[in-house]
């Protein structure tokens, strides 16, 4: 059984991608399941600190970026959104090319708050970066209900 609102396509997921920070980190959706959701996103110039490692900080993107689309998913986005509460994230080792695959699962699924794990792996599948995310699940205005409702439209057609 799936825990997604509507019967989403990963190509819906990749249309929320457009013209966003996602875009610009050359974050690629790459899968979406009954109950998580895949991205990969590259480690290179956008990504990497003055070290030449991985930013830990395009690693809290990658994890929000899933989560966050994941709990939208979850709810009826022309009545409501999620927006991000709390992100946490621990580094366990450092990637310095290729890339990073995160993997959203939920904790918690609830009326108004959702928690996600967001596992990101290098491409020798070894876990470099655990983070959870919080997301409050909150109405839309009367504004808003109009635009989402327009957006969601879109994606699903």
């Amino acid at each position: 059984m799936s825990i997604w609102f509507e019967d989403f396509t990963i190509d819906n997921v990749k249309t929320l991608r457009n013209n966003t920070l996602n875009k610009h980190l050359g974050i690629e959706f790459l899968e979406i399941g009954s109950d998580y959701i895949l991205a990969k996103m590259p480690v290179d110039d956008r990504t990497r600190q003055s070290r030449g490692m991985l930013h830990g900080g395009a690693s809290c993107v990658l994890a929000e970026s899933l989560g966050s689309i994941a709990s939208n998913l979850c709810i009826n986005m022309r009545k409501q959104k999620a927006v991000g509460l709390e992100i946490n994230a621990n580094h366990l080792r450092p990637v310095f090319d290729g890339s990073v695959i995160g993997k959203a699962m939920p904790v918690n699924l609830g009326k108004s708050i959702h928690v996600w794990n967001i596992n990101i792996t290098n491409e020798a599948r070894k876990l470099n970066c655990i983070s959870r995310l919080t997301m409050a699940i909150v109405d839309l205005s009367e504004d808003e209900i109009i635009e989402n409702t327009n957006l969601l439209d879109k994606i699903l057609t």
